[in-house]
């Protein structure tokens, strides 16, 4: 066992400062005038919230079989605890910087809502006004928790794990709160700008993507990309079970981003599903043009770059527009992942040219397929000759990618200064999981006897 460092007391010193605090906030009661709520609306997002929470757990999946055998726990550990990590963060401030009192449209005050003071009782969010605000709350938690998550599938099989949850923090507070607030805040200035997003193509996948980007350059490369080695997928169901997962959460990410039990939400629903589908099916079909065999794994990743593109498009397109949607954005995202192939750019699961890419995809397609007619609180696209719009979506597209990228770059970079973001040579050999956990996967083979025939005793366990 190794000898306790001061540092390795720091977060756990942190985290009982905030426990202890907690204690001394005044309790009110919470919802102490129901009448403008809507019971359908409530029962709608608690549901939706739920779906998004599932998707973390399903990310887990999707990153964790594709990652070299010796990293699975790592990789997925290091996506899984963003749950514990982010909520606790986003009671005690992320929520204040995102949506609390505007400052200068740029951020939320953090004393607005700190340690979600008045968020059990205070009135209704103004784009939610059937339901409480603590549920408003809850369900932004979980598209705030899965973002950071998504840079795992850059720095992965090289990263310190507690380096990783320090980025974590750092990227929730200076990236995804200010763009959030930027984008979703009635005072935001991309809101007013007219920038449309209808679920986080912006504020999730592109924040994200260029994040992931932005890791893989300060890490630099893995041992093996660097000897070119090929390294199969260590547990491909995974990958499959994890884009169901993600897939269903999904509906709850989209279709919930209409906070109202609606028809706006039930459109939604249609063109998630239906993005997914074009774009899983054209990413095998155009690898197969290409001279590649069908695969599962490429399903699994057309299919998220298909729920990636219409993220920010679900509530402003309708069903046939988002069928070209996936259709496009899988094309274009495959030929991105086949571009940093011939790179030297060590995004270790492609999280820039599926999230990244097929983010920016997603918001200029919302420019040109946007229409009123689906959902009047939006605009109609350069389709519909409206240039404005896919002017607005274009802007606040560069935006948002310079900022994140350039303060994500920062923040890894501080990090590394601050304590080391890369594990040693021989750590990266003997794997993560063993180096960083001191735990290994070791599915259970198993053995045929003679007569080629599974032995009893492992059928029974």
């Amino acid at each position: 066992m190794k000898k306790t460092a001061f540092q390795d007391y720091l977060p756990f010193i942190f985290l009982a400062i905030l426990a202890i605090i907690g204690m001394f906030f005044p309790t009110v009661a919470n919802f102490s005038d129901t009448s403008k709520y809507n019971v359908g609306d409530i029962a709608w997002i608690l549901v939706a919230t739920s779906l998004v929470f599932l998707m973390t757990p399903g990310l887990s999946f999707f990153y964790g079989g594709m990652v070299n055998k010796k990293n699975i726990i790592n990789t997925m550990m290091q996506s899984f605890i963003a749950t514990g990590l982010i909520s606790v963060l986003w009671v005690v401030v992320g929520f204040s910087l995102a949506f609390g009192d505007s400052i200068n449209g740029v951020i939320g005050n953090p004393g607005t809502f700190f340690f979600f003071k008045g968020v059990g009782s205070g009135a209704p969010w103004a784009g939610a006004a059937t339901i409480p605000l603590l549920l408003f709350a809850l369900f932004q938690m979980k598209f705030a928790i899965i973002t950071p998550a998504l840079v795992v599938g850059a720095t992965a099989e090289r990263i310190r794990f507690t380096s990783y949850v320090l980025f974590m923090v750092l990227f929730s507070l200076l990236v995804y709160a200010p763009i959030a607030h930027w984008t979703w805040h009635p005072n935001g200035f991309l809101y007013k700008m007219g920038v449309l997003d209808f679920a986080g193509g912006t504020v999730v996948h592109i924040s994200a993507g260029c994040a992931a980007l932005a890791g893989a350059l300060v890490l630099k490369r893995r041992k093996d990309h660097i000897e070119k080695k090929e390294l199969q997928p260590a547990n491909i169901p995974f990958v499959l079970l994890g884009t169901g997962l993600l897939w269903f959460g999904w509906f709850g990410f989209n279709a919930g981003s209409a906070v109202a039990a609606n028809g706006l939400a039930v459109s939604a629903f249609a063109t998630t599903n239906t993005a997914a589908a074009a774009a899983g099916i054209c990413w095998v079909f155009f690898d197969v043009i290409r001279g590649r065999k069908p695969s599962a794994l490429g399903f699994c990743i057309g299919a998220v770059v298909g729920l990636v593109a219409i993220t920010p498009a679900a509530g402003y397109v309708a069903v046939p527009q988002s069928l070209f949607i996936g259709f496009i954005a899988a094309i274009i995202s495959n030929l991105a992942v086949h571009w940093k192939s011939k790179t030297s750019i060590d995004d270790t699961l492609d999280v820039f040219p599926c999230h990244g890419i097929g983010g920016m995809s997603g918001m200029l397609l919302t420019g040109i397929f946007a229409s009123k007619a689906i959902n009047p609180a939006g605009n109609d696209g350069l389709f519909y000759g409206n240039f404005e719009l896919f002017r607005n979506q274009l802007l606040g597209m560069l935006i948002v990618v310079a900022y994140s990228f350039i303060v994500s770059y920062g923040i890894f970079k501080l990090i590394n200064y601050i304590h080391p973001l890369r594990v040693s040579d021989e750590e990266e050999v003997l794997g993560l999981d063993a180096s960083q956990h001191n735990e290994q996967y070791h599915p259970t083979p198993l053995h045929v006897n003679g007569t080629g025939s599974l032995k009893q005793e492992e059928i029974l366990h």
